[in-house]
C-alpha cells in the first residue's frame, strides 16, 4: 500500500517537475532579454529539477541513493539564485541593456557599464 503511494507520488512530482522545467524552456525562447530569461531559468528550471530529484529519492527507496539525490537538490537551491544574480550582474557591466518595456533599472546606479567608462569593448 504505502509503495503504490510513493511511486503515484513520486510519479506526481515528476510530471510537475517537467512542467516547471517546459515553462523554464519556453520562457528561454519567448523572453525579450538576458536578464528576463535567466530569471525564467533560474526560478522555473531550479524547481523543476528539484521536483523531480526529490522523486527520484522517493522512488529509488535506496538510501544512500535518497541522500545524494536530495544533496543534489539543496546543491540546486543554494547555488542557482547565486549565479543566475551573479551573471545578471555581469551581463549589465558587458554592455547588454534591459528590455525598453522594463519598468525600473535598479543597477544604474551601482554598475559602470564599459560604454559610460569610455571604454572599448571586445567583439
Amino acid at each position: 500500500m504505502m509503495g503504490e503511494f510513493s511511486d503515484y507520488l513520486a510519479g506526481l512530482l515528476i510530471v510537475v517537475g517537467a512542467l516547471f522545467a517546459l515553462t523554464a524552456s519556453i520562457g528561454l525562447l519567448r523572453l525579450p532579454d538576458v536578464f528576463t530569461r535567466m530569471h525564467a531559468a533560474s526560478k522555473a528550471g531550479t524547481l523543476g529539477s528539484c521536483l523531480m530529484l526529490v522523486a527520484l529519492a522517493l522512488h529509488i527507496g535506496e538510501f544512500a541513493t535518497g541522500v545524494r539525490a536530495l544533496a543534489g537538490a539543496g546543491f540546486f537551491v543554494l547555488t542557482a539564485p547565486i549565479s543566475a544574480h551573479l551573471l545578471a550582474k555581469a551581463s549589465y557591466s558587458a554592455g547588454y541593456r534591459m528590455w525598453e518595456g522594463s519598468v525600473r533599472d535598479e543597477l544604474a546606479q551601482n554598475v559602470v557599464s564599459p560604454k559610460k567608462n569610455g571604454q572599448i569593448q571586445g567583439g
